[in-house]
């Protein structure tokens, strides 16, 4: 069933689930924004096609937050606040190593390999490269496993996922980028938070996406409320 974490006549913002696509591809496996529309459509009793807009994405193995945009006018200002970057994101991930610096920051260049779906660390000066900057901070130690604050800076594809395999303590799960495999496709990473100015009304908005229900995660849920 679909989590909404908030509402109003503007915008929706779901807690997606680790899995699932945030808008269809060619696999047609149904999505966040099938799921998101249909939600509206029944809530609110909506007669034909439903708009929803889809602020950002998050990839397939990522939980947390995710903002649609209700009205075209929202969508286009929501798209301003992401590419001014005032909307501010920050992520848990699992690691069953510690970096070597409790917190500091992660600036490389990326470049993506299409065709096969990967990113990596490129040189400055390599064609189609883009920086990506990425702040960091260790919160905790439980059970073997690591919990790491990620606050990116821009947004590349993959970003964080290679920013902590460059720490040397890639993501659980994550095994396209040297994580420990686990019992599922999904990855330790989740949109736990993030903030912005409401896009109509002018409000300060903070939305938290709780976390998934998965035994890592419970090891951390009392240290994750403290730190907040």
């Amino acid at each position: 069933m679909l989590e909404s974490i908030y509402e109003d006549n503007h915008l929706l913002v779901i807690n997606k689930p680790a899995g699932m696509l945030a808008q269809g591809d060619r696999s047609g496996d149904r999505s966040a924004i099938d799921e998101a529309k249909n939600y509206v459509k029944v809530k609110y009793d909506k007669p034909g096609n439903v708009f929803l807009g889809l602020c950002h994405r998050l990839d397939r193995p990522v939980s947390g937050c995710l903002i649609f945009a209700r009205t075209s006018k929202a969508l286009a200002r929501m798209n301003n606040l992401f590419n001014a970057k005032e909307v501010a994101k920050t992520y848990l991930a699992i690691s069953h190593r510690r970096p070597a610096k409790d917190q500091g920051e992660i600036d490389t260049f990326l470049i993506k390999d299409t065709r096969r779906n990967l990113v990596r660390v490129a040189q400055p000066n390599t064609r189609g490269s883009k920086r990506a900057v990425t702040h960091y901070k260790v919160l905790g130690h439980r059970e073997g496993y690591w919990l790491i604050q990620l606050r990116p800076v821009t947004g590349r594809s993959h970003q964080l996922r290679v920013a902590m395999r460059t720490l040397k303590c890639p993501i659980l799960g994550d095994i396209k980028y040297k994580g420990r495999s686990t019992d599922d496709r999904n990855i330790f990473l989740h949109c736990r938070m993030m903030e912005f100015t409401h896009p109509v009304s002018g409000e300060d908005i903070q939305l938290i996406a709780s976390l998934p229900d998965k035994l890592e995660w419970h090891y951390f849920s009392d240290m994750v409320q403290k730190k907040e």
